[in-house]
């Protein structure tokens, strides 16, 4: 009777324990709640100290926001020490993109605009480079070019990598999200601006992007279709209609210009769409290669995560279609 009680036991054990395993096999994983470890490799842009830094007071802090799918989503304010967080690829492409976050110019998101964008391409080869640059209202010397000076530095020390991560240096893009969008196109139509004196052999290198994307873009500076918050601390130390020109980059498109790819959701209610409009008409004007792609619904801030069961969800293979068609 022992026996066969011990037997039954043992039976009914075997059976719950397969039915619990087959349960745990059909359970769909919450990949909402997977978020992979940082990167470790960070290179800071300015060894001595970003220049102008004299009367800056702020202090760096990182910010834990939520998020409705459960993934961080984490941003650092005040910027002091901009830094590249480098993403290197299994198998290397050639080419490298440096990626510029958004965040109104007050705060660099990390995850969705940085990270994320920087893994998915990752997997197609890209050597990535995360940029946290300064805030133009924090009391940098340089003001409104402050980020531009980080950009610059940037794209400049990722050039001096290349030879190290295999890639080349001819085959470098940047891609900017929101505020990050009009620090690409900044850098895209005044990549030759001199805003700091050189302070090592990465300075000699060039600041011309081979290739730009702008994501939902924060462009013009004419109050009737800029971004508020963004306007207002890229004009803090100086509000002078000139210097609104200035960092209006629509109003400073030219020939000879690297190709750039456009991005925004036409029910966008932070950015408004014609802030890439503009930038396509004028690019198209000066003849530069460029392609815009404007769709139904998105809204903003969108990145990778919040696309799903939308059109705008094509976009990062769209982007990757038109950059090797243009070289990268």
């Amino acid at each position: 009777m022992l026996n066969r009680r011990g037997a039954l036991t043992a039976f009914v054990a075997g059976v719950l324990g397969s039915l619990a395993a087959r349960r745990a096999e059909a359970a769909p994983v919450d990949q909402s709640q997977i978020t992979p470890p940082d990167p470790t490799e960070v290179i800071t842009l300015w060894p001595a100290g970003a220049p102008g830094g004299e009367g800056v007071t702020v202090t760096e802090e990182i910010i834990e926001r939520g998020d409705a799918k459960g993934l961080r989503d984490r941003a650092m304010a005040h910027t002091r020490k901009p830094i590249l967080v480098v993403f290197r690829p299994k198998k290397p492409n050639g080419a490298a993109v440096m990626l510029i976050p958004g965040g109104g110019y007050q705060r660099v998101v990390l995850d969705k605009e940085g990270y994320e964008t920087a893994r998915w391409l990752n997997e197609r080869g890209y050597t990535c480079f995360v940029l946290f640059y300064r805030m133009p209202a924090d009391g940098w010397a340089a003001g409104g070019d402050a980020p531009l000076q980080d950009a610059q530095r940037g794209i400049r020390v990722v050039r001096s990598k290349a030879a190290e991560m295999g890639f080349s240096p001819d085959r470098v893009a940047i891609m900017g999200f929101s505020a990050g969008g009009h620090l690409a196109a900044n850098l895209t139509v005044r990549y030759d601006a001199k805003t700091y004196e050189p302070t090592d052999a990465a300075d000699q290198l060039p600041t011309k992007p081979n290739l730009s994307a702008l994501v939902y873009p924060v462009i013009s500076m004419d109050t009737a279709i800029a971004h508020g918050g963004s306007r207002a601390n890229l004009l803090t130390k100086d509000g002078s209609a000139e210097r609104a020109l200035t960092l209006s980059p629509e109003k400073q498109v030219r020939e000879g210009l690297s190709p750039v790819f456009l991005l925004h959701a036409a029910d966008d209610p932070g950015v408004p769409v014609e802030n890439s409009l503009v930038m396509f008409a004028a690019l198209k004007a000066k003849k530069i290669p460029t392609e815009m792609h404007v769709f139904e619904e998105g809204g903003h801030g969108f990145g990778l995560r919040f696309t799903t069961g939308k059109p705008v969800a094509a976009w990062p293979t769209l982007f990757e279609t038109f950059a090797k068609r243009h070289g990268l």
